[in-house]
């Protein structure tokens, strides 16, 4: 084929992948994110009212993370054999049943039950998509596209907020709080998006009805190609799990994961120590770091695929997010300068995601890519529980977040220290 014509095929098949998958996976990452960090949102009012501390929050926060590791490997490698529109759609469908029920909570034997459960039905999720995203995107083209799928992690902040914010208000409709109104609206898409999942998502390029003859056979090739350059490559799950390299490289995600949800879960409520504003308020605010964290994402996955470098665009922004929690606890507290320096660190830890995640699927393949992929999500997450306990054991211990955040800041440069040891995997021209 004259090769002017093979690029503009190559042009038209991705700006239509793009448009088909992005937004469409975009949706489902920001109701599932929002399902999972709502209950920072509903943490305002719902401690008070059940009588919650800082130790149990924290800890009833962070054990969803429990469950996830623990079955994140075998969802993702039936995802892989079952495929994945079935798949998705059935953790869609039990999360969303699970998120709603959260309304029941009415101590914390049950809000640590629900929460554990609610990660074993969201367990292989993302590293799923990620997964998925490998069968349509070329590993130049990957960055830009986990960054903006990603993105839906800071969406679901800016958008979660101000939804958030309205139903606290709704405090003492038929009877309920407003943080159970919370829980029974914001786990409602989930179910609801189930079908459409089956309906909408296409396994392959080569089933793509919505793609061309051409660029149908140029995406088939072209993904081909790449999973026939298995230099350096481990191809087998087993071969992924005696891989050195796979595990160093899982300990920056665990880092990033620590900072990532350690100042998620308690978002909300640094803001609301700096003042006297009321839980809507302080709900609604907390949407600014969000919106910082939604524009870096985009910037820099943009700028490493531009570049083609890697490994300081992970390393620059998890040290620019140590620098921004050193300058939250030194600042003056005040809730602009708290939402200033907030905003700083969550543009830096949330835009290493979308560079880190062009790493683990540049090292794999075949069964080793959904296997070796969820391995480092599910060891990542950890921090997911480490993150969110630590800084509640903190805040009862000493009264305040500074030294939760100073721990967290501390991680992000070892972190940051590690990528940079990483050798850089052989990529695709």
């Amino acid at each position: 084929m004259i090769p002017g014509v093979t690029d503009a095929i190559a042009h038209s098949a991705m700006t239509k992948v793009r448009w088909r998958l992005i937004p469409f996976l975009f949706l489902l990452y920001v109701v599932a994110y929002l399902d999972r960090v709502n209950v920072g949102f509903a943490a305002l009012d719902m401690n008070r009212e059940l009588g919650f501390s800082a130790a149990v929050y924290g800890f009833g926060s962070g054990i969803f993370f429990l469950s996830y590791t623990l079955l994140e490997v075998p969802s993702n490698l039936i995802l892989a054999r079952v495929g994945a529109r079935l798949w998705i759609a059935r953790i869609m469908l039990t999360w969303g049943l699970v998120s709603t029920a959260m309304v029941f909570v009415n101590g914390a034997a049950l809000f640590y039950v629900l929460r554990f459960l609610l990660g074993a039905a969201e367990a292989g999720f993302f590293p799923g998509l990620i997964y998925y995203l490998t069968h349509w995107f070329p590993a130049r083209e990957r960055a830009r596209a986990v960054a903006l799928f990603m993105t839906a992690t800071a969406m679901a902040g800016v958008i979660g907020a101000p939804i958030s914010s309205a139903l606290l208000r709704m405090h003492g409709a038929l009877g309920l709080s407003g943080w159970q109104w919370l829980f029974i609206i914001e786990g409602l898409p989930a179910v609801l998006l189930a079908p459409v999942v089956l309906k909408r998502l296409t396994e392959r390029p080569e089933d793509a009805a919505w793609l061309s003859a051409d660029e149908r056979g140029w995406l088939s090739n072209e993904m081909a190609r790449e999973r026939e350059q298995t230099d350096g490559m481990h191809l087998t799950f087993g071969a992924a799990l005696r891989s050195g390299r796979l595990w160093l490289l899982t300990f920056p995600y665990f880092c990033i994961v620590i900072a990532f949800y350690g100042v998620s879960f308690w978002l909300p409520q640094i803001v609301q120590a700096t003042g006297t504003l009321s839980s809507a308020t302080v709900v609604l605010l907390s949407a600014i770091p969000y919106a910082a964290a939604a524009i870096g994402m985009v910037i820099v996955g943009v700028h490493s695929d531009r570049t083609g470098e890697r490994r300081w665009h992970v390393a620059g922004p998890m040290l620019l997010g140590a620098a921004a929690f050193v300058m939250t606890v030194l600042a003056p507290q005040t809730l602009a300068m708290s939402l200033i320096t907030l905003s700083i660190a969550a543009f830096g830890i949330w835009s290493t995601l979308g560079p880190y995640w062009t790493l683990p699927p540049a090292m794999l393949r075949g069964t080793a890519a959904a296997g070796g992929i969820a391995i480092v999500n599910s060891v990542g997450n950890l921090g997911g529980f480490v993150g969110p306990l630590a800084v509640g054991w903190v805040r009862d211990a000493t009264g305040t977040f500074s030294s939760g955040l100073l721990m967290l800041a501390a991680t992000l440069v070892i972190g940051a220290a590690v990528v940079l040891l990483i050798k850089p995997p052989r990529l695709s021209p």
